[in-house]
C-alpha cells in the first residue's frame, strides 16, 4: 500500500495543466500506435497533414499529443513534463495553457503555409501536401528553452553526463541541429523548430501576461528587456540590419494595433510616454545606478587635495586643529604636546556610497 501511495502522492503534487497534457500524449502517441498495427495509413484526424488538415482543424493544436516514434515519445516524457511543471508553477496554469496552444498552433500555421509554398512552387503534391505529417511537441520543446533563457538564462546545466553549458546556449544549440537536419532532407518534422523558435520568442516578449507587474492596476505584457531582445540571439554582426528590420515591423504592428501596450514605471507606479514594460524601465534604472555607482567610485579613488562631487562642487579642504589657548603668566608651564593632525574630510567610504543620491544626481 505505501509503495501506491508513493506514486500517487507524486502524480497529485504535479500540476494540473502538466497532468493533463502528460496524460493525453501518452494516450495519443499509444493510439496512434495502435492504429498503426491495425494497418491504418494515413490518420489526417490526428497528425498534421497539409493536403488534408483544411477538413481536420483540431490538428493544428491536437497534432502535438500524437508522437509517431519511440524516441521522440521517450525524449519528449523525459523533458516536457519536468518543464511545465516548473513553469505552471511560475506562470499558472491559465498562462500555461496559453503558451502551449499558441506556441504549437502558431507553428503548424506556419508550417501548413510553408508546405502549400513549396508545392505551389514545385507542384509536388506528393511530397510536399501528402507526404509529410507535422507531429509532436519539437515546437513545444524549443519554446520552452526560449523561456528557461529568459527566466535562468547563466544556470548550467550537464547534458549526458558531459557537456556543460548555459541555458541560455540551449535554444540556438537546438536550432542549429534543426538546421542541419532540414538541409539534409528531413524537413517534417524539423523545421517545425525554427517555427517554434520564433513564435515562442515573439510570445513572451510582446503577449504573455505578467500579472505579478501590474502598474496602476494594468496589467503588463511581454518582456521589453534589452537582454531578451532579437539581435539577442545572433553574434554581432547582423545586429545592425536585424535592428533595422525589427524596428520597422514593430512600428508597423504597433500602427495596427497587432502588439499590446505595455507603458508604465514599475518604481514609481505610474505611466510613462517611452515605449516598453515595466521591466525594461526597471532595468534602465538599474544600469543608470550602476553606471553612476561606477563614477562615484572613481571620484573617491582619484588622488588629490580636493577632487569634484557628482554635482560639480568642489569637496571642502581639511580644517585645521583648533590652536590651544594661551596660558596666565602665573600659570605653571605644562609640558608641551603635539597634537596630531586630523583629517575632517567628508568623504564617505565604499560601504556608504548611497545609490539613490547617485540616481538622482545622474538624471540631474
Amino acid at each position: 500500500m505505501a509503495m501506491l501511495s508513493s506514486p500517487l502522492t507524486f502524480i497529485s503534487s504535479v500540476p494540473v495543466v502538466t497532468r493533463l497534457f502528460t496524460a493525453a500524449t501518452v494516450v495519443g502517441s499509444l493510439f496512434y500506435a495502435w492504429l498503426k498495427w491495425q494497418g491504418v495509413e494515413s490518420t489526417p484526424y490526428l497528425t498534421l497533414i497539409p493536403g488534408s488538415s483544411v477538413f481536420y482543424p483540431w490538428t493544428f493544436v491536437t497534432s502535438a499529443v500524437v508522437e509517431t516514434s519511440i524516441p521522440e515519445f521517450i525524449g519528449t516524457l523525459i523533458f516536457v513534463p519536468a518543464s511545465l511543471r516548473y513553469l505552471e508553477r511560475l506562470w499558472g496554469s491559465i498562462e500555461t495553457i496559453k503558451f502551449i496552444v499558441a506556441v504549437v498552433g502558431f507553428s503548424n500555421i506556419i508550417g501548413f503555409g510553408f508546405n502549400w509554398i513549396e508545392f505551389i512552387a514545385t507542384r509536388n503534391a506528393d511530397m510536399f501536401l501528402y507526404g509529410m505529417e507535422y507531429h509532436g511537441q519539437m515546437s513545444l520543446q524549443i519554446a520552452i528553452l526560449v523561456a528557461f533563457t529568459q527566466l535562468i538564462p547563466e544556470h548550467q546545466v550537464q547534458l549526458m553526463g558531459v557537456i556543460k553549458t548555459r541555458v541560455k546556449n540551449l535554444p540556438m544549440a537546438y536550432l542549429t541541429l534543426s538546421t542541419v537536419m532540414t538541409f539534409l532532407g528531413f524537413q517534417c518534422p524539423w523545421i517545425i523548430i525554427q517555427f517554434g523558435w520564433f513564435v515562442g520568442w515573439i510570445y513572451l516578449r510582446f503577449y504573455k501576461k505578467n500579472p505579478s507587474e501590474t502598474v496602476g492596476g494594468t496589467d503588463t505584457y511581454g518582456d521589453r528587456s534589452e537582454t531578451f531582445s532579437l539581435i539577442s540571439w545572433f553574434p554581432p554582426f547582423v545586429h545592425t540590419p536585424l535592428s533595422m528590420l525589427g524596428n520597422f515591423v514593430f512600428h508597423l504592428a504597433n500602427r495596427f494595433h497587432l502588439i499590446p501596450a505595455s507603458h508604465g514605471d514599475l518604481e514609481s507606479g505610474t505611466y510613462s510616454q517611452v515605449p516598453g514594460s515595466a521591466r525594461a524601465e526597471a532595468e534602465r534604472r538599474r544600469a543608470m545606478a550602476l553606471k553612476a555607482l561606477d563614477q562615484r567610485l572613481a571620484n573617491n579613488a582619484s588622488p588629490g587635495p580636493s577632487s569634484a562631487t557628482p554635482n560639480g562642487a568642489a569637496t571642502q579642504s581639511p580644517r585645521p586643529p583648533p590652536t590651544a589657548a594661551a596660558p596666565r603668566p602665573d600659570a605653571p608651564a605644562m609640558p608641551s604636546a603635539a597634537v596630531p593632525a586630523t583629517n575632517h574630510a567628508t568623504k564617505k567610504s565604499v560601504g556608504e556610497v548611497d545609490v539613490g543620491e547617485s540616481v538622482n544626481s545622474d538624471s540631474r
